[in-house]
């Protein structure tokens, strides 16, 4: 983990206008800075940079933050290697904690491989451009896909050349030890003991995690000789570095348009998503021929929820849709399905049209899974009332995996619609469904099955080609880097609907947010003062002590514990360093989870309704008379929020004691001491609490 002092010296250095103007052209308003927001299709300039906050702000999309939270937002990256991008940036040498002897190893060994398969890339590279049967061969083919040069070195692109020992040789004089070309699978070790090439002969296709690091490689057989083989494709095997369950080719490449058009394409292979990327639909991703898996749809699902599917018009290609929908619904994706025209797929179709064509044609043809569904049924079987019964069954239980009950419930109208069906019986059989699949869900909780990882590939001789034969290949995928230190960005709790609702448990958080807005931007101010006695002198409460002494007076705790948290820090900090500012403290937090919500709270998100300020929400600069009526509304607001949700709960408890009269007696007993406390809060509280 990246030390304090590192994370602060790399908080100071990265100037927020500096870094945002890396990725976004920026131009002075006053004193602040104003540009094109790269969160969302922005026209007009709605994104506010403040060098004297250190923030930007976007008063279209929303999203905020400082200078760690724009690089993780924009390059899709963790906390850690945001931390690590600007260390870069500023020159910064990054000082991480001591790690054990296991773990210096785990990593060397894992660096190795990294370094060794970006060798293996340039290399592959440079037999390409450079070498004679690179240009003939290689460069031939990939010419005749239509790709050109930029593409060819945006994709990293390459040639392995068809001596079986030319990269194992080549590694080896520049000193690169045969374990790590094993243990990448660049290379295998065969029964003579020898290390031999794993791709010799093929067009390269490099894959990279998100960071961009190349993790694996897919090579597909250009050699005559090899014509007829099952399978073109050779990729590489499983490793401490690679998973095919948690990799989607072209990610790195597509994740920014992707983000930018909160929309993504998936097609099946690698030459589909480079024609389609040249064409300019940048926000394109494979699936690889493989059925997505968990870990690839919620990789997808930082980026966007919402997925179209562009396959083949043909059997293959609508099996392949069919078979993707169960999956992305489990997981509450948004899916669309696009066929192209029989005898089409997206490599063909991006070399014969325009961009302005295909665009055109996925306006005009993609659809809703159940449309899509709906259609290929009626295709294949028109009114043939068996087949529709078994059909309406194979609906029932896609829309019974998706987890949201209104979008299950807009399904089943739409399938109501579309099949002329009881909407009714579908919604009785959904509910059914979705009740099994709850228990079933439960039960594997239970027994502890999600902690379960699969079972490592055995390394044998099934693994391993014999000379001169094509290895046998899973379908191609790409590589992820092992989880980081800390969780990819995820908004803070209950941060899904920053507006107010009149659900109890909405309006705790919204008013425990606003008292932690308080505590952020005037925690060290004072916000009442008093005198222990009358003749002892006056003492200054902050904003700090006073929402602490409250909260304890009452024996109340934050719903949300991270505020707990925060609160609890404020307290120790702020008598513990010399000219303690809780704005600045928390925005320069070494852990992330505060330095996040001071930024999310500091960017106006959560604005003040009229009731808390005599300025009718505006903001200006607060004095401490003004900032202690404020906490001390938001504090009574919030008890009396409390105590409404206790008084329903004892409310709840009463007709289930019908038959223990003692029992119901001191509920009640307590339910009117609790009124007795909200009658006097509502005093306090005036007309602005409703009777």
């Amino acid at each position: 983990m990246i030390d304090r002092g590192t994370i602060e010296k790399i908080k100071d250095a990265a100037q927020i206008v500096d870094v945002v103007q890396d990725f976004v052209s920026l131009r002075r308003t006053g004193a602040n800075y104003k540009g094109l927001c790269p969160f969302h299709q922005d026209n007009t300039p709605s994104m506010i940079v403040s060098p004297a906050k250190g923030l930007f702000k976007c008063f279209a999309c929303g999203k905020g933050g400082d200078s760690v939270r724009f690089v993780m937002e924009h390059e899709q990256m963790t906390y850690p290697d945001a931390l690590r991008y600007l260390a870069n940036k500023y020159h910064i040498p990054v000082e991480e904690r001591e790690l054990t002897s296991e773990e210096k190893l785990l990593q060397s060994e894992r660096e190795s491989m990294f370094v060794v398969n970006d060798f293996a890339s340039k290399y592959f590279q440079n037999i390409l451009q450079n070498d004679v049967d690179g240009r003939a061969i290689g460069m031939a083919y990939f010419r005749s896909r239509g790709f050109r040069d930029d593409t060819i070195k945006k994709f990293l692109l390459g040639y392995s050349p068809a001596d079986k020992y030319a990269l194992a040789k080549e590694a080896k004089k520049q000193g690169y030890e045969d374990k790590y070309l094993l243990a990448t699978g660049l290379c295998y070790e065969t029964d003579k003991h020898t290390v031999h090439d794993r791709f010799w002969g093929r067009a390269m296709f490099p894959v990279r995690t998100v960071s961009g690091r190349v993790v694996a490689f897919g090579g597909r057989v250009l050699d005559a000789a090899t014509k007829g083989v099952e399978r073109k494709y050779v990729n590489s095997p499983e490793s401490s570095i690679y998973s095919k369950r948690r990799e989607v080719y072209g990610l790195y490449e597509a994740k920014s348009a992707i983000v930018k058009q909160n929309r993504v394409f998936v097609v099946e292979g690698y030459t589909d998503v480079i024609s389609m990327h040249q064409a300019g639909v940048e926000n394109i991703v494979a699936s690889s021929g493989t059925a997505f898996t968990p870990e690839q749809i919620k990789l997808l699902k930082r980026f966007t929820s919402n997925v179209t599917l562009l396959f083949d018009g043909d059997a293959a290609g609508i099996g392949a849709a069919e078979k993707a929908t169960k999956p992305l619904l489990r997981e509450g994706m948004n899916i669309k399905v696009l066929l192209l025209p029989n005898g089409a797929d997206p490599d063909d179709f991006a070399r014969k049209h325009s961009l302005q064509e295909i665009l055109e044609y996925i306006t005009q043809n993609e659809v809703d899974f159940i449309t899509f569904k709906i259609r290929q049924h009626l295709k294949n079987h028109g009114d043939d009332p068996i087949s529709k019964a078994n059909f309406i069954k194979e609906v029932v239980e896609a829309i019974s995996e998706v987890p949201d009950e209104i979008t299950r419930s807009v399904y089943i109208r739409q399938t109501s619609d579309l099949l002329r069906e009881r909407e009714s019986i579908l919604l009785n059989s959904v509910i059914k469904k979705r009740r099994e699949i709850v228990e079933a869900e439960k039960k594997r909780k239970e027994q502890g099955a999600e902690n379960t990882a699969p079972a490592p590939l055995p390394n044998n001789e099934a693994n391993t080609p014999q000379e001169g034969i094509p290895l046998p290949t899973d379908e191609i995928g790409i590589g992820m880097e092992t989880p980081p230190d800390f969780p990819p960005y995820t908004s803070i709790p209950g941060n899904e609907s920053p507006k107010s609702t009149t659900s109890p448990k909405t309006r705790v958080f919204e008013l425990e947010t606003l008292i932690m807005r308080e505590l952020i931007r005037h925690g060290e101010q004072t916000a009442t003062e008093m005198q222990e006695d009358e003749n002892g002198p006056t003492i200054s409460i902050s904003v700090i002590d006073y929402i602490s002494i409250s909260m304890k007076q009452d024996e109340l705790k934050f719903n949300t514990e991270l505020y707990n948290e925060v609160l609890s820090e404020a307290v120790k900090q702020q008598h513990a360093v010399d000219g303690f500012k809780s704005e600045e403290f928390f925005l320069r937090h070494h852990d992330f989870r505060f330095s996040q919500l001071a930024a999310e709270v500091l960017t106006d998100r959560y604005q003040l309704s009229k009731m808390y300020s005599k300025d009718g929400g505006k903001k200006q600069k607060a004095n401490d008379n003004e900032i202690g009526n404020r906490l001390e509304h938001l504090m009574n607001d919030l008890k009396l929020q409390v105590l409404e949700e206790e008084i329903k709960a004892l409310d709840m408890q009463l007709p289930a004691l019908r038959n223990d009269f003692e029992k119901a007696i001191e509920v009640m007993k307590k339910r009117q001491q609790l009124k007795e406390i909200q009658r006097m809060l509502a005093k306090q509280l005036g007309d602005r609490v409703r009777s």
